[in-house]
């Protein structure tokens, strides 16, 4: 016997191939229907280009760019503060491979406007599949754009280097790049969600007016991506909470008098620095007018909530993917784990719920696209990001846990690449405003805006007639809504979560699988589900929801 056989302990077998790299767009049944029943059929060409990178090279850079988390320099070899975050290369890729194909600019360069937004979103829940840390500039640099369109000098000066499909991540002033990135600095210790609590304190270098030169004293608990070129911040002025952009480098290109205390040891989102500042004195241009800075920067919170949405979507769509590509070469009592009745009906059951989240998150997105042209979608888009924000961010936890366990004890395993999954799960339900916030959001609209909840039914009755469970639930929310409005908030977040069940479930009527519409409505809405996955009645589709899941 050859002595290197002599210990040999075993062959390797019963374990699945690596599944990258694969194509993430072409592989996505609900992804590629989704984006055409939205409005963004006409830009599948470059969307599908983006398959083959997220499910390839992208995600080997995920993997390293998560390994290798940023480091803070404060300061160089000679002492002198620099406030400088050093990022492993494959950050800087992903960032690149991203910007590059439209997740940031997209849909303010298309020439064709409608549909732009969810081509936009198909590109963000491809690459957040990869990796999520890099999600947190790519959407902030993306949704800044309505408020800085509020301060046309500014707007001028920046805009075409924020929408260019180009990134730079030198440490130089902003105005020495083609491309520019933009964070955000609103959260304080002493206010949390309650932003009128910041303390920040904004002094009019020679007058206090939009677009005005301020400098900025005060402290940051949460500075999002702190290499960003900019940021959008609030601070307090004599006429009240006001907005202002924030350069890194200050205008005479020196660097500005933001200090960066530490980055947070955050649960997840690794690749991705957050940061504890302080503003010493900083430079920061007024944006939108004085008093107005909850308004002005409210139009960058509807894109950033829906992309927490999509974010969601995508790690769900991410957890399922591998969860089935698992049992299908995985073999245990004698067959393979998707050929075993129970391991078949969890993962038909994830399906099934990723395909709603997916399904949610693309109406959001064309609600979002055509609210600058329809009244009613614009009503619509209020309500319905918050009730997509709160339920499909709540859902992505025991989602990919459960998508975890269907690996076994390799899921656990960092390699596996479900545990960076698991961590990034809950991330998105806290930020931008945690659940209560949104379903506190939705009370608002109903009660202030009464368009919004006509433009809710309406897309209801839109689909009326098609599911008897759906239809029978929309006339008890009718009921429900029309009673005491004093009553609501104690309840409001088991009434947000039936809002968005029965949009879910009008979305999938919509798209007309009428198997899937109603295996969803009789498990979710006629409330024969239980609290985990695996609970569909054996008359569902299972073999054909999987299928449609990920393709074999």
């Amino acid at each position: 016997m050859p002595i290197a056989d002599r210990f040999r302990t075993h062959e390797v077998e019963n374990q699945p191939s690596p599944l990258a790299p694969y194509d993430a767009y072409a592989t996505d049944v609900a992804l590629r229907e989704a984006l055409a029943r939205e409005g963004g059929a006409w830009a599948e060409d470059q969307v599908a280009v983006y398959g083959p990178i997220a499910g390839g090279e992208a995600m080997a850079l995920g993997v390293a760019a998560n390994a290798q988390r940023p480091t803070l320099r404060a300061y160089d070899r000679f002492g002198d503060r620099t406030d400088d975050v050093e990022f492993h290369p494959a950050y800087h890729r992903l960032m690149e491979l991203a910007i590059g194909h439209g997740v940031t600019g997209f849909a303010w360069r298309a020439a064709r406007p409608e549909g732009a937004h969810v081509a936009r979103a198909a590109l963000l829940y491809l690459h957040n599949q990869a990796d999520q840390g890099t999600s947190c500039p790519l959407t902030m640099t993306y949704a800044c754009v309505p408020s800085l369109e509020l301060q046309p000098g500014l707007a001028h000066e920046w805009l075409p280097r924020i929408v260019a499909p180009t990134y730079d991540g030198r440490s130089v002033p902003a105005w020495e790049k083609a491309g520019n990135t933009v964070g955000m600095g609103m959260t304080e210790k002493q206010g949390g969600s309650d932003v009128r609590a910041i303390t920040t304190r904004a002094t009019p270098v020679d007058r206090s007016e939009p677009g005005a030169l301020h400098e900025l004293v005060g402290h940051k608990w949460f500075f999002s991506a702190p290499m960003s070129d900019a940021f959008l911040v609030l601070a307090q002025t004599d006429d009240g909470l006001s907005c202002f952009l924030l350069p890194r480098f200050a205008p005479d290109g020196s660097r500005n008098a933001v200090r960066i205390q530490r980055l947070k040891d955050k649960l997840g989102d690794w690749s991705n620095a957050s940061a504890e500042v302080e503003l010493q004195g900083a430079l920061a241009w007024m944006v939108g007018e004085p008093g107005r800075g909850i308004a002005t920067i409210l139009q960058m919170v509807m894109l950033t909530r829906q992309d927490c949405i999509i974010g969601s979507a995508s790690i769900m769509r991410q957890a399922l993917v591998q969860a089935v590509h698992q049992a299908r070469h995985r073999r245990a009592f004698g067959k393979a784990l998707v050929d075993q009745p129970l391991m078949r009906n969890v993962l038909a059951d994830l399906a099934l719920e990723s395909e709603a989240a997916t399904a949610l998150a693309f109406r959001v997105a064309r609600a979002v696209d055509a609210s600058g042209r329809d009244e009613r979608e614009r009503a619509l888009a209020r309500i319905v990001t918050a009730i997509g924000k709160y339920w499909v961010c709540k859902r992505c936890p025991p989602f990919v846990s459960e998508a975890q366990e269907c690996l076994g004890g390799n899921g656990y395993v960092e390699d596996s690449g479900m545990p960076r999954l698991y961590r990034q799960a809950p991330l998105n339900s806290i930020w931008e405003g945690s659940g209560n916030i949104q379903c506190l959001d939705v009370l608002r609209a109903l009660k202030k805006e009464p368009a919004s909840e006509e433009a809710f039914f309406a897309e209801l009755e839109a689909v009326r007639g098609g599911n008897t469970p759906l239809d029978r639930e929309a006339g008890a929310l009718r009921k429900l809504l029309a009673a005491d409005a004093d009553d609501l908030e104690p309840r409001s977040r088991r009434i947000v979560e039936r809002m968005a069940m029965v949009l879910q479930a009008a979305c999938l009527v919509r798209s007309g699988n009428v198997a899937i519409a109603d295996a969803f409505a009789e498990n979710r809405l006629a409330r024969t589900h239980g609290v985990a996955f695996g609970t569909l009645e054996p008359s569902a589709p299972l073999a054909a929801l999987i299928e449609r899941a990920f393709p074999g």
